[in-house]
């Protein structure tokens, strides 16, 4: 009697053991099993929402859930991300981070809210998009080479616009001053919409600024591009050439976007959203919908990701330094 109450103990205990396993387990092999929130960290309607939302219905189709596009812009993008580090770690809040809340706010604030490192789990990166420097047509210049050599001859004469200060759009030109030693005057926009009127108007005469939302003005002849800050030409303007082949290769200012989740989600969970990810972004109509923006799917491993974060704070770091910007 004892022997069969022994046993008929050990099996409960063993039963009891398999039942407490048994939710871990199920959630796990269930994920996901409702929609999931991706965080937009910037205003509706710009490229990021854009390239947000296209992804979203991607990520929707391979994991069988919806995933909801969440809006939530301030500080440069860093409001967005902050929210996505203090989410519940359960894998169903992610976030499309932006270059400068990764790689050159961090650098402008005192403090950051979170530690990239320790508070995020990088799932890929997902698009990068190449900028491109214009002038106004009054300038009567016809390549970068002739904008610096008129900007030499009249230094802090020229105004340059951008979508805020210590936006990427705000560092692109600043880097090319630190590159080439010119003198130009900055001039803060709330978004890159104001100072691309501006610029119309002729009150300031230089931008740089994403390829897709410049592009329109660039055909009707009403700016001039005269280089695109990357390392390569892009396909809707064949003939601008890129910084790289014009001896400008430090001149390097592609925007770019990144999914990430908080840290402690996980692995198993991780895994699914990695997979789910880089199938979205090789998928043919998610690459057709970034590519007619003039963006290029770019899925990384995360190692990958974070050594491209780190490379992207060793350039901006020294040039946000330099500017003394600070984000408040």
């Amino acid at each position: 009697m004892a022997r069969a109450m022994g046993t008929s103990r050990r099996a409960l205990i063993c039963a009891l053991a398999v039942a407490a396993l048994w939710p871990t387990t199920a959630r796990a092999q269930a994920f996901p099993n409702r929609p999931i929130r991706l965080i937009v960290p910037f205003a509706a309607g710009g490229a990021a929402d854009l390239f947000g939302r296209a992804l979203a219905n991607a990520l929707s189709a391979e994991l069988g859930q919806q995933v909801v596009v969440e809006v939530r812009a301030g500080a440069g993008g860093l409001t967005g991300v902050d929210a996505l580090a203090k989410s519940a770690p359960d894998g169903y809040t992610i976030c499309l981070a932006g270059a400068a809340a990764l790689s050159a706010i961090p650098f402008m604030v005192s403090k950051m809210p979170f530690d990239w490192r320790k508070d995020l789990a990088l799932l890929t990166l997902a698009v990068r998009v190449p900028e491109v420097l214009i002038v106004h047509p009054a300038l009567g210049v016809d390549t970068l080479d002739d904008f610096i050599a008129y900007a030499r001859a009249h230094p802090g004469k020229i105004n340059f616009g951008s979508a805020g200060a210590g936006s990427i759009t705000h560092l692109a030109v600043e880097l090319l001053k630190r590159e080439t030693g010119i003198n130009l005057v900055h001039v803060p926009y709330r978004g890159v919409g104001p100072a691309v009127g501006d610029m119309l108007g002729g009150h300031i005469q230089l931008i740089v600024a994403d390829v897709p939302f410049l592009l329109p003005h660039v055909r009707s002849g009403a700016i001039k591009a005269l280089a695109v800050t990357s390392s390569a030409r892009v396909p809707a303007l064949p003939d601008v050439p890129a910084t790289a082949e014009l001896g400008y290769a430090a001149v390097n200012s592609d925007n770019w976007y990144g999914l990430v989740a908080p840290a402690r989600t996980p692995a198993d969970v991780l895994d699914t959203l990695r997979r789910a990810s880089v199938a979205a972004l090789t998928s043919a109509e998610l690459k057709r919908q970034f590519e007619s923006q003039n963006a290029a799917p770019s899925p990384t491993t995360p190692d990958a990701f974070a050594a491209f974060v780190q490379a992207e704070q060793a350039k901006w770091g020294p040039v946000v330094l330099a500017t003394g910007v600070k984000l408040e």
